[in-house]
């Protein structure tokens, strides 16, 4: 599990995912001042997360549509940042632990191309809906998670 503590008072995250072999450009400008990046699956190619190394570390998750090259990827992942648990799936329908029960602070998801974040029984449920190619009438969007002492506040970012 990757820690994350800082010496500063806040950390700034991106969130992205579903990506599907498509890193926009404007995703460089929206993660310009992030010290990690999640991609919560359906990521393409390799490609796409050496490109996304380029601007901060990387965690993410294998995806439905993600094969072969993937599989070296775990279909979840958990990180602390700042002493808040942050789990990672790409469909939050497969979900398997209790996040409320197992101290878990944000469930960071991909997987429907559609972007939200809810608290659910004090728990953040964050989904930056897709950043790859654009899917029906949904929007092309990314996130961005800012954690400090007394908070974590999700941010969506449409581009």
């Amino acid at each position: 599990m990757v820690h994350i503590d800082k010496q500063k008072s806040s950390c700034t995250l991106g969130v992205i995912s579903d990506t599907h072999g498509l890193l926009r450009p404007e995703v460089y400008d929206a993660f310009h001042n992030v010290e990690r990046i999640i991609h919560a699956g359906d990521i393409g190619n390799e490609k796409v997360l050496q490109d996304l190394e380029n601007i901060a570390p990387v965690t993410a998750v294998r995806g439905n549509m993600d094969g072969g090259w993937a599989f070296k990827l775990n279909k979840t992942e958990a990180i602390e940042v700042m002493g808040n648990l942050i789990y990672i799936i790409h469909d939050i329908a497969r979900l398997d632990l209790d996040p409320d029960a197992s101290g878990t602070s944000v469930v960071i998801s991909g997987h429907s191309h559609r972007p939200s974040a809810n608290k659910h029984k004090g728990v953040l449920y964050m989904n930056p809906g897709s950043a790859g190619p654009k899917r029906f009438k949904l929007p092309v969007s990314v996130g961005l998670l800012h954690i400090n002492e007394k908070s974590i506040k999700p941010e969506i970012i449409r581009l």
